[in-house]
Order: structure tokens, then sequence, then C-alpha cells
């Protein structure tokens, strides 16, 4: 008799979910979750708040057990191959889980130790971390005198000491400067092109865009809509996008937009912008935009029709808009 991870595993599956359900008392968190990962791709996952992206990490993990259906991890049933599973992956979480009160050097050096692979064994891979990442200036420093941005990157490279074959990163980037978010995804990259399989989430739908292959939309417990980040974008029409001359006018450049779109407009009084996403299917070419604004007296400094971002997909799958609210989780899950 096969185990179930073997099946997922020969199929080039680093991770499969099938049918997984989670109760937490009358939380209902995980509904029938399907989800296959690839191996060898960055994994993103998005969704509101309560989507349960998160119980599905934990599942994934081995911090919780599910209910009922089947997951596995690098060929792994998570339930009754745990120890494997747990040998398999690394897991940065969304906080730096470094110690301040040591070396950067000595941080790596007890993962090591931790991990059984010995005093040299440890060091020797702690100097290869350190140096391949740019910390080695740093290395002897106490993690306290470091940035933030030098934080999540040792707490990342302390999750690659056991050399990982699936990596699972909990916003990585949240609060990191411009510079800092691109060392981190400089990092995932190279990760991925030696072919680690990591599983994402983040609050930030560009660097949802620009790492991940493949995209599942996390709602109520169920993958509500899958694929790459273009597809999703194509599936969902037109996105419209109208700057106006005089604020007071918004309101009826949204009308205007929501009769053309049938969608629900978005605006920006800031920037005296309206913008909207056309429905699946309907055609809109740019003069018949310019003709009904100006039939609605509207002063138009710019128009222009483009493709939709993540933030429209993920609007037009969940009903909410991503940017509300910096606590909006988005999980990128690229397959």
């Amino acid at each position: 008799m096969s185990l179930p991870g073997s099946d997922a595993l020969r199929d080039g599956s680093a991770i499969e979910i099938r049918g997984v359900h989670k109760r937490f008392g009358k939380v209902h968190a995980l509904r029938g979750l399907d989800l296959s990962v690839p191996a060898g791709t960055v994994c993103g996952v998005l969704g509101p708040n309560g989507a349960g992206k998160t119980t599905a990490v934990r599942v994934l993990a081995t911090l919780c057990r599910p209910d009922a259906g089947h997951a596995s991890v690098a060929g792994f049933d998570v339930v009754r191959q745990a120890d494997q599973v747990r040998r398999s992956i690394g897991f940065a979480g969304q906080y730096a889980a470094v110690e301040e009160g040591i070396t950067g050097r000595d941080n790596l050096h007890l993962v090591g130790r931790l991990h059984h692979l010995g005093t040299k064994g440890a060091r020797d891979r702690a100097d290869e971390l350190l140096e391949r990442f740019g910390l080695t200036e740093a290395a002897d420093r106490l993690v306290r005198t470091y940035s933030g941005g030098m934080r999540r990157r040792l707490d990342l490279i302390a999750s690659l000491v056991t050399r990982p074959a699936v990596l699972f990163l909990d916003e990585p980037t949240t609060g990191l400067d411009p510079r800092s978010r691109n060392d981190i995804w400089a990092i995932v990259r190279e990760l991925v092109a030696e072919g680690t399989t990591v599983l994402l989430t983040t609050q930030y739908l560009d660097e949802a865009d620009r790492l991940a292959d493949h995209i599942a939309v996390v709602d109520h417990g169920r993958v509500i809509a899958s694929g790459a980040p273009e597809v999703l974008k194509a599936a969902i029409g037109t996105r419209l996008v109208v700057t106006l001359a005089e604020s007071d006018q918004l309101a009826s450049a949204a009308h205007v937009l929501a009769t053309l779109t049938g969608g629900e407009p978005a605006l920006d009084a800031a920037e005296r912008r309206v913008s909207a996403v056309t429905e699946p299917g309907r055609a809109i070419a740019l003069p018949q935009l310019v003709r009904e604004l100006d039939a609605a007296g509207v002063s138009a400094q710019d128009v222009a029709l483009g493709h939709p971002s993540l933030d429209d997909v993920f609007l037009a799958l969940t009903g909410h808009v991503a940017a509300e609210t910096s606590s909006n989780l988005m999980e990128t899950v690229i397959r």
C-alpha cells in the first residue's frame, strides 16, 4: 500500500491538500480546502482575514492536525509522518524569531545544534549562509543592534540551516523598507531557482505579483480561484482609470464608470482618480469612455484602459479591498 504523500511526490507536487477541514470550536476555519503546489515553485495564497490561510499553513507545518481530508509535504503525510515533514521544511514566521542577546552567528550555530548538525557542521553551515546572504560583517554583533531588515534576513537564513525542501514564509517583508524588501525577494528567487518550494503569505499584492508563479485565492476556508497572476487578471476584465481636473466631479465620473463596466468604482479623492474593472466579456473602447465622460460633463485630465491589478482581482473575488487595512493578509501560492 503506497502512502498518500508518495503519490504527490511522484506527480511532482511538493505540497498537496485534498478536502481538508479544520474546526476550532464553532469556527469552521477550513471547509474542504484543496491545493497542489509543484516542487521548485513559489507558493502564494491570497485571502481576507479569517479566510483560513494561517490555519492551512499550520496544518502543513504539522502545528495542528486536520479534522478531515489529507495533506502532504515533500511526499510525507502531515499526520502519519509528521517527523519526516518537520525534517523537510523551514519556517520563517511573521515576526523575526531570533535571540537578540547573542550574535547573528551564534543564532545560526544554535539552530544548527538543535537540528543535530554537530558543532563543526553548525559552524560551517552558519559561515556559509552568512557569507552567501551578506551578513558576514554583522555576524559577530549582538542581534539587538541589527536593523529590522537585517533581523528579517537573519530569521530567513536561519530557516535554511537544514537545507529544507519546502520553505514556509509568513509575511516575510512586513514593515521593511523597499531596499530590504528587495533583498528578501532576491533570496526567495535564488532559493526557488535552486529547487526549493516556497509557500508565501504576504499582505503586499505587488509582492505576490512579482514572486508568485501561481496564486490561490482563499475565502471561507476554500480556494475560490487559482491560476497564474496574468490569468487571474485577464479573467476579470479591463481596468478603466480616469483622473479628473476637479475633485467635485468624482461622483459623476464614478456613475459613468459604473454604467460602462457593471462594476463598483473605486474613488481616490486625494488623487482625483476613479477606477473600475469591467465585467468579464464586456468590451469597452477608449473613445467610448471619452464620449460618455463628455456627455456627462466630466472634465478628465487623463483616461486610460489597461490590465487589472491583483488588488482588482482580490476585490472582485472576495468583495474586499486589500489595502483597506495593513492587517489584510495575502497569501500567495505559486505552483
